[in-house]
């Protein structure tokens, strides 16, 4: 790849100017896109553009270019074709700051990355890419700002579980056309495994999925995360903000550990180290990630002295899940991060001189569990009987499932005395707001080591889907349920489809949640639903009567 870069000063009338064309772009981000392939063989961009991973001084530039008409994501067809790239202040690129080439190939599937360098902190380009005649979307993308700077605030959008046939993405869009975001943090199953059908039901399916069989090969996962990317709603979330992303369990298949995972039949479906590799290949090829040697997306990223982001793999090394009401849940030799992931963390919670830690996990931390006694009996009881030490966990396949991790993490914390901690999850279709207490059983007697939040489901089944009942009818009684058991838990939500915004300043991390008004209609609204916000040095959630402006 060649690059060249040109780095003048960019005036406070340029900001305020990039700032404002993006309020009113948004929804016409998409507008500038070549046409499809209307003259055979030529080139063009039919799956959008996309950044990710902000830094103070770059970003992480994708695509994926269709050199002829036979050159399908997943095929392996098509020739090499050369791909420009440029990067400006202006949407107009009449100030370009950096350019480069580099080579579409069908060994990447004609996906193509420039890590770009040399940029301003804390401020908004544009950029775009070429090939042949064929010009790409021209897209609004944002640095972090600089790794000293004392950032008066960072705002994300954040968001997770996305199944295609469960709905439309709303979400997404509603997300492109927010102008005050800094970056999207998503936090998995950005793509489901499935077939057509599977989840959920056929009867149910708004919208089929390609392709229509369970996906296993490089190809399949190929040509599915090529599908997701011709999503209107996504392409404008991509095209609006950098994406910062880590994966669950569907970017391979249902409840995966390093091992195996629920959905995956050894010899029928070939081996699981085979099927990881690829399931890996293509979401390093189609997502807007910088790719590990390691195979791997835990990493971290700074935002100023305000906040550290810390991002978690959960599926690479994690231990073979345990059954359900089993006492191996507690089990030490047992672990969700692996050693060295978990060693990773902890120094750089304990090393990191920034008013925040932001925990980027793609399963719940806040333990949820069902049948508790009180602390001085429940533990020699379930010593006796061979159960988990804090009740019956609801889901094994969260951190319940490995409780020795999460008892050395929090430990790590308190002992430590590292404050702000907000772990910020997905994954279980529900929003929740909660205290991570270090002995749930003995909460609000416990300290609380940190605070979570998490986000509902862009469109994957939650309970009212699951049960086919009106939202709200058995909800209600669940919840209660819930909290009764887990006094820690300040609020779930278990209806909804939606997204957060999570907004950080010096004095707290607040958490507004937002709910779409129909899942399986294509333009749904979108409605403030509730806020929850945890002040500097407090370790604990309150509500907030009002999102913030």
């Amino acid at each position: 790849m060649t690059s060249r870069f040109i780095s003048p000063a960019p005036t406070r009338r340029t900001v305020v100017k990039a700032a404002a064309v993006t309020a009113v772009a948004a929804p016409a981000l998409l507008g500038a896109a070549s046409p499809a392939l209307a003259d055979a063989g030529a080139p063009a961009f039919l799956h959008g553009v996309a950044s990710g991973d902000p830094l103070p001084d770059g970003v992480l530039l994708w695509t994926r270019v269709t050199p002829s008409p036979e050159a399908v994501p997943g095929s392996g067809l098509g020739p090499d074709v050369q791909v420009g790239w440029e990067l400006a202040e202006d949407r107009g690129f009449a100030r370009v700051v950096a350019s480069g080439t580099t080579t579409a190939s069908a060994s990447a599937d004609h996906t193509v990355k420039a890590d770009v360098r040399g940029l301003r902190p804390a401020t908004a380009y544009w950029f775009r890419f070429t090939a042949g005649a064929a010009v790409s979307p021209a897209a609004r993308t944002r640095t972090a700002p600089a790794a000293d700077a004392a950032a008066p605030g960072v705002r994300f959008g954040v968001v997770s579980c996305a199944n295609w046939e469960s709905g439309h993405f709303s979400a997404y869009r509603h997300l492109a056309g927010r102008a005050d975001l800094d970056a999207i943090l998503h936090l998995g199953d950005y793509v489901y495994e499935y077939a057509s059908g599977a989840y959920p039901e056929a009867k149910y399916v708004v919208r089929q999925h390609e392709p229509r069989h369970e996906i296993v090969s490089l190809a399949d996962y190929r040509t599915r995360h090529g599908h997701y990317k011709t999503d209107p709603d996504l392409q404008a979330l991509h095209a609006a903000h950098p994406v910062i992303a880590i994966w669950d369990d569907h970017e391979f298949a249902n409840d995966a550990w390093a091992g195996g995972a629920e959905n995956h039949t050894p010899g029928a479906e070939g081996e699981w180290a085979a099927r990881v590799a690829a399931a890996k290949q293509a979401y390093f090829e189609w997502m807007p990630v910088r790719t590990s040697t390691e195979g791997t997306v835990f990493r971290r990223l700074r935002f100023g002295k305000l906040a550290d982001l810390h991002l978690l793999d959960l599926r690479s090394f994690r231990s073979a899940p345990a059954k359900t009401g089993s006492g191996t849940v507690d089990d030490p030799e047992r672990s969700i991060t692996g050693r060295a992931q978990l060693d990773w963390l902890k120094s750089g919670l304990a090393g990191s001189d920034a008013t925040w830690q932001l925990v980027g996990t793609s399963v719940m931390i806040s333990p949820v569990a069902f049948g508790s006694l009180p602390a001085y009996l429940l533990e020699p009881l379930a010593e006796l009987m061979g159960l988990p030490k804090e009740g019956l966990a609801a889901n094994v396949d969260q951190w319940d499932g490995y409780t020795d991790d999460r008892k050395e993490l929090l430990a790590h914390l308190t002992s430590r005395g590292i404050r702000n901690t907000v772990f910020l999850t997905g994954d279980i279709h529900m929003a929740w707001a909660n205290d991570v207490p270090v002995k749930a059983a003995t909460y609000p007697l416990s300290a609380s080591a940190a605070t979570e939040f998490v986000v509902t489901s862009v469109t994957s089944d939650n309970l009212d889907d699951i049960l086919h009942v009106a939202s709200g009818t058995l909800s209600v009684v669940a919840a209660g349920a819930v909290k009764a058991a887990n006094r820690h838990v300040k609020w779930v939500d278990m209806d909804h489809h939606g997204y957060g915004v999570l907004d950080v300043t010096a004095e707290r991390s607040q958490m507004d949640y937002y709910t779409v008004s129909d899942k399986t209609d294509p333009a749904a609204t979108t409605a403030w639903a509730r806020s929850y916000r945890t002040l500097t040095g407090t370790q604990r959630v309150e509500r907030v009567y009002q999102p913030v402006r």
